[in-house]
């Protein structure tokens, strides 16, 4: 029922993906910022309620519904809300449109163009980055994205759906990633966010985050160049910043031969003074060994993102192979 369900939903979502300003996202960003307003009190235990709750309430419905479909009407109907919670979940096409233009525009030679579009992605200034830069911060983002839109979600979803969960475990890793996102970028004043609760959202999506992006990064070893990325993911993960990132980055520079890292992007919007530089802009890092980025390499990084979204659906299927064979 996971393996058809993930299917349907890839193949929907590659037709007509739901976009990042959806009605859906508008009201779980709506949800979050709600309990942001009445629990933020600077405190560490309403924190970690506050993350509780804009986390698990999503997940316990989706689960419920699972349940209650699943045993009052039948498993079809059940695999069909998974299909539904996964389309809604899982982002590739969030984040592949931008990747695409930006590479159509470098394949034409337009640099300014492909500038443009990157600036609009990030919502940075580049005006002035060179173009072995501009090609290194497009492979990080679309890496770190394809993760977090879908090797992560796939992971997650996977565990908790071996245990009955159904689709519950997309949506816990998804909320996970957007509590955090949220209430770091509330940048404007009626919009503050205590350091507890700062904290207690990155701290809760680095240990959700923490087991996907190490398998993220055995898959991107598996169809890359093996005895690489395994080798970059031991000696040059902690040359990021950020642990997870930086093991996924690491494995997708020696699985591609890439050289990684170096100096951040700067926001173009400064940030609100009472965040803390940890959280207010990205940080800077060392490169890692591996060629200079190349226009090549973006292809690469298709198919590097395509072998292991494959691989997943083969291991996949020959679980629910198994289940059905036990």
């Amino acid at each position: 029922m996971s393996f058809l369900a993930l299917i349907f939903a890839l193949l929907v979502e590659q037709v007509r993906p739901m976009s990042d300003h959806s009605w859906l996202y508008r009201v779980l960003r709506q949800w979050a910022d709600t309990l942001r307003q009445n629990l933020d009190a600077g405190q560490p235990r309403l924190a970690w309620l506050a993350w509780g709750l804009a986390v698990g309430a999503p997940t316990l419905l989706v689960l419920v519904v699972h349940w209650l479909l699943l045993f009052l009407i039948g498993w079809p109907v059940a695999m069909l809300w998974a299909m539904v919670v996964l389309y809604a979940t899982l982002g590739f096409r969030q984040f592949s449109h931008h990747f695409t233009a930006i590479r159509d525009a470098l394949s034409e030679g337009d640099e300014d163009l492909a500038r443009e579009h990157f600036a609009r992605w990030m919502g940075v200034a580049v005006t002035e980055l060179p173009r072995t830069e501009l090609l290194r911060h497009v492979i990080e983002h679309s890496v770190r994205h394809a993760h977090r839109h879908v090797f992560g979600v796939l992971a997650w979803f996977s565990i908790l759906a071996a245990f009955g969960l159904g689709p519950a475990g997309a949506v816990f890793y998804r909320m996970s990633d957007l509590v955090a996102q949220r209430w770091r970028q509330s940048g404007q004043s009626q919009d503050w966010v205590s350091g507890h609760l700062q904290r207690v959202s990155q701290t809760g999506w680095a240990r959700v985050d923490w087991f996907p992006a190490r398998l993220t990064a055995a898959a991107f070893a598996v169809v890359g160049n093996f005895e690489e990325a395994v080798d970059c993911w031991r000696n040059h993960a902690d040359r990021f910043p950020d642990d997870n990132d930086g093991v996924v980055l690491a494995a997708t520079s020696g699985a591609l031969n890439v050289r990684l890292g170096g100096e951040a992007l700067r926001a173009a919007v400064e940030p609100a003074p009472w965040m803390s530089d940890a959280v207010a802009e990205p940080q800077d890092s060392e490169s890692t060994p591996g060629r200079p980025p190349e226009t090549a390499h973006l292809a690469s990084v298709v198919g590097l993102v395509w072998r292991s979204v494959v691989m997943w659906l083969v291991l996949l299927a020959l679980l629910t192979l198994a289940r059905l064979l036990g």
